[in-house]
């Protein structure tokens, strides 16, 4: 008996799955271009920008936006447009990489205090509750103030403080997945916890803190610009979206371009960021995956 060869296409990827889900929604879609945006315009800045962000040029301050300056100029003739694309940089350098070490971090402390013994569980309970306890804000200026403002130190303290979100969401997520039929029955079959971990709990919950991560950026980026507004985030001259904010305040009077150029990035991330992760919210739930 010859069985006839069929030319079934291939299963999608849940990468693959998950994008078009996110582009099926108009939200998702904008979301999704606005962060590609950023990202690839502070990616590609030292390409983009048409002067350095940080020479000076006093004969042409305080100009309105025109060709030659898109968006104007500061107070020292810097280029407005340059200052915001590598502003963009400076954003994500300190909400990238404090977020994903955050989750990475959270993500194992989590599981273990899922799955481990109880009293492995509360005393990481207990570790995620005293870092919880300080506002992060307030924890943010007080090792500012003690460190120094750097770059180094915003991405240290947005870090230290988002690992109890993510390590007390994986934890939820592994005490609900340990008694699965699977978990179980890859214990009764002698694996190793690394194992049960590593290849079976985490793809069931890396698509949530995904989420998570995504919603958590924007507040990251607010951050950094309230610390850089404040002079306690990164050093001058380097440019950063909080510095345009503080520089376009004090000369409102003469031209709101500064304020405009460094407040509409921050609503544009926070905006992108928000929708991509309530698109792939949507999208990740199974049960709000069958509604769509």
């Amino acid at each position: 008996m010859t069985v006839a060869a069929t030319n079934t296409p291939k299963s999608q990827s849940e990468l693959g799955i998950i994008l078009k889900g996110v582009c099926k929604d108009p939200l998702g879609l904008m979301g999704l271009i606005i962060v590609g945006t950023i990202v690839i315009s502070a990616l590609l800045a030292t390409w983009i920008v048409p002067y350095d962000p940080i020479a000076m040029n006093i004969k042409d301050r305080m100009q309105g936006p025109s060709f030659a300056h898109l968006l104007g100029t500061d107070q020292l003739g810097r280029d407005t447009f340059s200052r915001v694309i590598m502003g963009g940089r400076v954003a994500l350098k300190v909400a990238l990489p404090a977020i994903f070490g955050a989750m990475a971090i959270g993500l194992t402390l989590g599981m273990i205090a899922g799955y481990g013994p109880k009293w492995l569980d509360n005393l990481l309970m207990l570790f995620f509750d005293t870092i919880r306890s300080f506002p992060t804000v307030m924890f943010a200026l007080a090792v500012v103030a003690l460190v120094g403002p750097s770059l180094q130190t915003v991405v240290i303290v947005v870090m230290a403080t988002s690992i109890p979100t993510y390590g007390r969401v994986a934890r939820t997520q592994t005490l609900t997945l340990r008694n699965s039929e699977f978990i179980l029955a890859e214990r009764s079959m002698g694996a190793k916890m690394s194992r049960i971990l590593g290849v079976h709990m985490l793809p069931n919950i890396i698509g949530v803190l995904a989420v998570l991560a995504a919603m958590d950026i924007p507040g990251v980026i607010a951050l950094e610009a309230g610390l850089s507004f404040l002079g306690l985030g990164v050093k001058p001259p380097t440019p950063s979206w909080g510095a345009l904010l503080k520089d376009g305040y004090a000369l409102i009077r003469q031209t709101p371009w500064l304020v405009i150029a460094g407040g509409l990035p921050i609503i544009l991330a926070t905006l992108g960021f928000t929708f991509l992760g309530e698109s792939l919210r949507d999208v990740v739930d199974p049960k709000l995956r069958k509604n769509r």
